[in-house]
């Protein structure tokens, strides 16, 4: 049975654009995503601003995750509200993830469109509705399997009152948070009541044990692994506490974001055994960045291993040089991400790198200082955080090579956001 409905998936080629998606150029109105791209579409045929992807880099990234995590004896549950795309959902799943992870009832709707049959939900889900529909789901989909998070015993019951007469139950892990984190029980004796309730809950079955790192360490530095490991250890010990009465076949340990999935690798591999799987849930590697995370990546951080490469780029244009010093461009925060760093530029299309630096986004311009530009050219940009890239365009080219004199586009990314 496959992991995800291909069907469904290879579906997407066949819708039709127009002016819905911003990325598509006119001339492309009226025309199937594969029509289009038969047609040989290249980047100058696109319009900004613009972002786009690297297929040679999404490509090197899926594969090196998979080979890490092969080495490391853990396994991977992606983030797939990083891209919200199926496209990629499925590559993942190609390259060896074990599951999709979600964040929101909206995400697990899609996921349930595309037939995702393991869906990892890193939240709660206490919406009654959606729990309902979610045990239907179940019900009906004997190869579907889920779990969400629960870190009260509040939310222990609203979901149990929820689920009453439900066909089916909904198997969940207790999130164990830390002081200063996010959600999750702050200890791990409040964790254990925690699961206690869940035991004793007939609509909910305790699945296994989650938790995540990223808030706790705000940069790569050795006083923020210190306090991930000491995080970890709390997570362990709450893992060994309930060993012996979770209720299903298949227990799930489960922390790891984009940041320090190597640390969680080092203190939680060792928990893997038959019946007890290690799963990571990064996501934000496939498309990696030129900013936050290419500074906080194990893989940056790590000497001598082999880095993942950014696939996601910004293309703007200058509109305007009002100051000698002072370029506008043509993109803002409706195009690029601006939450962790600003765009930076690298290249002007034809002529090369370029130096300068964007000091300011508006929400349709970006302001570009001390760069050599003129009025017309078309600028590359770095971004930074791809999760907040992705969910401003609902059509994304992928570049044959973001690099080459004259990159060709190879794909259309359909996002659900």
């Amino acid at each position: 049975m496959d992991s995800i409905d291909r069907a469904r998936v290879a579906e997407l080629a066949d819708e039709r654009l127009d002016w819905r998606f911003k990325a598509v150029p006119a001339a492309a109105w009226g025309r199937t995503v594969a029509e289009y791209l038969a047609g040989g579409p290249t980047l100058d045929d696109l319009g900004t601003p613009l972002v786009t992807l690297d297929a040679g880099a999404l490509d090197h990234n899926l594969r090196t995750m998979a080979a890490w995590c092969a080495r490391a004896g853990v396994e991977l549950a992606p983030h797939g509200k990083t891209s919200m795309a199926p496209a990629l959902w499925q590559r993942h799943l190609d390259a060896g993830a074990v599951a999709i992870t979600l964040a929101n009832l909206s995400q697990l709707r899609v996921g349930r469109a595309f037939g995702v049959r393991r869906i990892h939900l890193a939240n709660t889900l206490l919406d009654p509705d959606g729990l309902r529909w979610l045990s239907g789901e179940l019900a009906a989909d004997p190869d579907f399997r889920f779990a969400s998070w629960v870190d009260s015993t509040d939310s222990v019951a609203l979901m149990d009152r929820a689920l009453r007469g439900a066909p089916a139950p909904v198997d969940v892990c207790v999130e164990l948070g830390a002081p200063g984190g996010r959600t999750g029980a702050r200890t791990v004796a409040e964790a254990v009541e925690v699961a206690q309730a869940v035991l004793a809950a007939p609509g909910l079955r305790l699945a296994g044990v989650s938790g995540y790192e990223g808030p706790l360490g705000p940069d790569g530095s050795d006083d923020s692994v210190a306090t991930v490991i000491r995080y970890l250890a709390h997570l362990a010990e709450l893992h060994h506490e309930l060993v012996g009465r979770f209720e299903t076949e298949e227990v799930w340990v489960t922390a790891g974001g984009s940041a320090f999935f190597d640390t969680v690798a080092d203190h939680l591999a060792p928990l893997a055994r038959p019946g007890t799987r290690v799963v990571l849930r990064s996501g934000a590697y496939a498309a990696h960045d030129d900013g936050f995370y290419r500074g906080i990546s194990p893989f940056g951080r790590t000497e001598g291993a082999e880095p993942f490469r950014a696939a996601l780029h910004g293309w703007s244009r200058v509109l305007s040089r009002p100051e000698p010093n002072l370029a506008l461009l043509d993109g803002g925060r409706r195009d690029f991400p601006y939450d962790l760093g600003l765009p930076q530029p690298q290249l002007v299309r034809g002529r090369g790198p370029v130096t300068g630096t964007v000091t300011a986004l508006n929400d349709q311009h970006a302001f570009l200082r001390d760069a050599g530009v003129r009025i017309g050219e078309t600028v590359r940009l770095g971004v930074s955080h791809p999760c907040t890239a992705f969910d401003k365009w609902t059509m994304i080219p992928v570049l044959d090579d973001a690099d080459a004199e004259l990159p060709r586009v190879v794909d259309l990314v359909r996002t659900f956001f």
